[in-house]
This record gives structure tokens, C-alpha cells and sequence, in this order.
């Protein structure tokens, strides 16, 4: 069927199957409740935990559209964090809001001007992408242990603490400004002429220079808002645990980055992407993560489930597999008639 061949149907099934899974499970898992007048729930659970994730899987869905890779989100997420809390825990007045926007404000910043090295790099010098952003997944955490002096800083502002835990009209602050910035970005990319500059640098970069299109803008231009969200996730995993830790933020995020767009039927050679197959893999590696949770399942044997999602995902989404899937069985050749014989035509 039609909808079978659609590049959504088999990430949305995997996640239903989760859904029901752990519904089966726990009977009351999809169920929510009001207290304090906020959200609670394993749904609100999983948003939450999906926002910093979905904001790193936007920027490297962009990044991967365009024939590249970054493996620096993880880096610029602890320095991130690492920046702000510092600033905040230096200055006279930690409670203050004009301490915290100054200290996110100088967080961004930096983030996004690394994340122009990158897209320099790249787009510039002309150097690979996983050899250019695995320079900075390299230093960065170095640079974040400087700014740290080595220590896990904590602080205690209030301020602060709204962008990975506070509450606004009953939901998590994470969520309503992670789901502001895809709204942002799925409006610039399909409503403009970014997307179709994105997909056609990826799919040929010659062809869409000789055809005018600046395509090292476009490549500087997507590296640069992956380490700003980057960055903005930075902001959030450290507010929700009051804390900076330059060693652990942000580790392995890039890749749960990557398999998120992988099974959200992005290709990683570049070209059409797809940002609702991102979200959709996103909730998928954060359902299961919670799943294997709930069945008390030790978190080291998490990647383990993970790889077995993605294998199956990918799999069925091969072109060799939907093209048999949607084929059916074969139909049964029919030969042609034997030639009549003279004997035959004469009578």
C-alpha cells in the first residue's frame, strides 16, 4: 500500500510499538495528572528528556543535509553549560535575571562562534567534516574543564533553574522552547527557499554552484546553528541539574543526534531530510531509554536496544526491502503461443 512506502511509517511504527509495549506493561504509562497545576507523566517525562536531544538532532539534521557530519555537539553542550554556570557562580548577585541573560547571552555566543569554526572549517579550508568537527569534540571538553578549573560547578539561582526545570501554563519550559525553535526552523526550511538551498547543496554541491547558488554560505550557515542549538541544549541539561560537568554533559549526545536522524529517514549522503522523521526518532531513543528503565534494566545494556531499533528501522527503509515489501508476490509469467505451423494455416 501507498502509506507503507511513506519514509514515516516505519519509525512511527517502531514507536508505537513502544508505546504499547510499555503500556502493556504499566497500564497507567500513557497516563498524565495535574499537581501544583503542572503536567505529570511518563508523556511529560519523555518530552522533557527529548528537548535538548531534538534541539542537537534539528542542527545535525541541517548539517547532514548538506553532505556533513558534526561530532562536536557533545563539547559545545558541556561548554555551554560550563560557561554560564561559571559567569553565575562568579558574579555578585547569582539570583538576579540580568546576571542569567547576561551569562546565557555570552553561553550562545560562543557556542555559535564555534560552531562558524566548524562551518570554516569545512566550507573554507575545504578540510572533511568529521575530521574538521572532531578537532573541536576533541579540545572542546578540554576547554570546558578549563573554564571549570577541572571542578563540577554548581550554583543556586532561580533564574536559571526555569530553562531545564521550570513550568509555564503547566508544562516544562524545555519543551515549549524546544518546540518554538522546530517551529521556527520547519517554517524556515519549508516555507522559504533555505530548504531547497540545503537539499541541493547536499544532493550536488557543483551543480548547485554553477546554478548560483552560494553553497559555502549555506554550509557555514548550518554548522553554525548546530552549535547554537547545541548550545541551547547545553543551557538546558546544566539548569535541570543546577550543575556543570565538563566530563559527563552532553556525552554520546552526538550520536543518539545521528541515530535519531538516521531512523528519521534522513540519508546520511546528503540531500532530502526529513525534521518530523528527526522528532519522531528522537521520541523513539528516548521512549526506549525510558523503557528500558521502567523494566529495571541495567543503563549500560541501553545501547544494546538502541542498535537493535536502529538496525530494524534502517532495515525495513532500505530501498531493496520496499521495493520487495510494496512488489508482493511475483505474478505468474505467461508464455506466448506457439507459432502456427503452414500445415496449420492452410486448413
Amino acid at each position: 500500500m501507498r502509506f507503507t512506502r511513506h519514509r514515516l511509517f516505519w519509525p512511527l511504527v517502531a514507536l508505537v510499538a513502544l508505546l504499547v509495549a510499555n503500556t502493556i506493561n504499566t497500564p497507567d504509562f500513557l497516563g498524565l495528572r495535574l499537581q501544583d497545576g503542572h503536567l505529570f507523566g511518563a508523556p511529560i517525562d519523555i518530552l522533557r528528556n527529548s528537548a535538548p536531544l531534538l534541539l542537537v538532532a534539528l542542527g545535525m539534521t541541517l548539517v547532514i543535509a548538506t553532505r556533513g557530519i558534526d561530532l562536536s555537539v557533545g563539547a559545545v553542550v558541556a561548554i555551554s553549560g560550563a560557561v554560564a554556570l561559571s559567569f553565575i557562580g562568579s558574579s555578585s548577585d547569582p539570583g538576579a535575571l540580568s546576571t542569567v541573560l547576561v551569562a546565557v547571552g555570552i553561553a550562545l555566543a560562543l557556542c555559535f562562534v564555534l560552531g562558524v569554526w566548524n562551518g570554516f572549517l569545512v566550507s573554507v579550508l575545504g578540510i572533511q567534516p568529521i575530521i574538521a568537527t572532531l578537532v573541536l569534540m576533541t579540545a572542546g571538553r578540554g576547554i570546558a574543564m578549563l573554564i571549570t578549573e577541572g571542578q563540577i560547578t554548581t550554583i543556586n539561582s532561580a533564574p536559571y533553574r526555569v530553562i531545564g526545570g521550570g513550568y509555564w501554563i503547566g508544562l516544562p519550559v524545555s519543551i515549549l522552547i524546544a518546540g518554538a525553535i522546530f517551529a521556527l526552523v520547519a517554517v524556515l526550511t519549508r516555507r522559504t527557499a533555505l530548504g531547497v538551498l540545503i537539499e541541493s547543496v547536499g544532493i550536488n554541491p557543483e551543480a548547485s554552484r554553477l546554478a548560483g547558488v552560494q553553497s559555502r554560505s549555506i554550509v557555514w550557515t548550518v554548522y553554525a546553528l548546530s552549535g547554537l542549538f547545541a548550545g541551547i541544549a547545553g543551557l538546558m541539561i546544566s539548569s535541570n541539574v543546577m550543575a556543570a560537568d565538563a566530563n559527563n554533559a552532553g556525552l554520546f549526545i552526538e550520536l543518539d543526534a545521528i541515530l535519531a536522524v538516521v531512523i528519521g529517514g534522513t540519508s546520511l549522503a546528503g540531500g532530502k531530510f526529513s525534521l518530523a522523521g528527526t522528532v519522531v526518532g528522537v521520541f523513539i531513543i528516548q521512549t526506549l531509554t525510558l523503557t528500558v528503565t521502567i523494566l529495571g534494566i541495567s543503563p549500560s545494556i541501553t545501547p544494546l536496544f538502541k542498535a537493535i531499533v536502529v538496525i530494524a528501522v534502517v532495515l525495513v527503509q532500505a530501498p531493496i526491502v520496499r521495493r520487495r515489501m510494496s512488489s508482493g508476490p511475483p505474478r505468474p509469467t505467461q508464455t506466448a503461443p506457439a507459432p502456427k505451423t503452414p500445415v496449420e494455416v492452410a486448413a
